[in-house]
């Protein structure tokens, strides 16, 4: 999957016609739900979680655009009335351009930071355990890192939209991982549509289906 996702976006290289790409719009907002599965380690395995996201973007000139996004996933176990909660935040904020490769296709390429914060709560433990001190919630060193990004946009129909696109993010206490989005818009009219998409990074999956209101 990884190198479809990579030969596509080289694709969009290629000296193709241009012509205006008017299905597309790069100004929205968007919500929904998202499920996450972390990649742990080979003993912990995988975690899966659970939660939302809101994320738009606003068209700044016919070629450029701004976009942003948060997405929150939770999950939480309990063991012997102790119980253990983490959160998971991604904050995304970027610039995107885009050039039309044929009537129906874009070409677009993104640069975006990316922080990542962790938030681990622990509550139960009893006074007379010994261990009390550690019931409180704990905030992790939040993780700073770069996307870049390139990709294929386009509207197969009058009613759908797809995209994919394929690229790195690196940044504090991370190695350079791969980026992988595909996903797609079915338009109930030229405002509103559902929308669902798969992201990977790394050995990480983040799956998300929302409402998007096109302006």
């Amino acid at each position: 999957m990884h190198k479809t996702l990579i030969a596509a976006a080289l694709l969009a290289a290629c000296p193709l016609a241009a012509h205006a790409t008017d299905a597309l719009s790069y100004s929205y907002a968007e919500a929904g739900l998202t499920r996450a599965e972390l990649d742990m380690s080979d003993d912990a395995g995988t975690l899966k979680a659970n939660g939302g996201y809101v994320r738009g973007a606003y068209a700044l000139t016919d070629a450029t655009h701004v976009f942003g996004g948060f997405t929150r996933v939770s999950e939480s176990d309990s063991i012997y009335g102790v119980k253990l909660e983490g959160d998971l935040d991604q904050i995304e904020l970027g610039l995107g351009w885009h050039m039309p490769m044929s009537e129906r296709v874009d070409f677009t390429a993104e640069a975006a930071y990316v922080r990542l914060d962790l938030q681990m709560k622990i509550s139960g433990l009893p006074a007379d355990s010994g261990y009390d001190e550690f019931n409180g919630r704990y905030d992790f060193d939040a993780i700073n890192a770069g996307r870049v990004s390139l990709g294929l946009r386009g509207a197969p129909s009058a009613r759908t939209e797809a995209w994919v696109k394929a690229g790195a993010m690196d940044g504090s206490d991370m190695d350079s991982e791969f980026v992988g989005h595909l996903g797609g818009q079915f338009k109930f009219n030229q405002t509103w549509g559902l929308v669902g998409e798969v992201q990977w990074l790394g050995e990480n999956t983040l799956y998300s289906a929302g409402v998007r209101a096109s302006f």
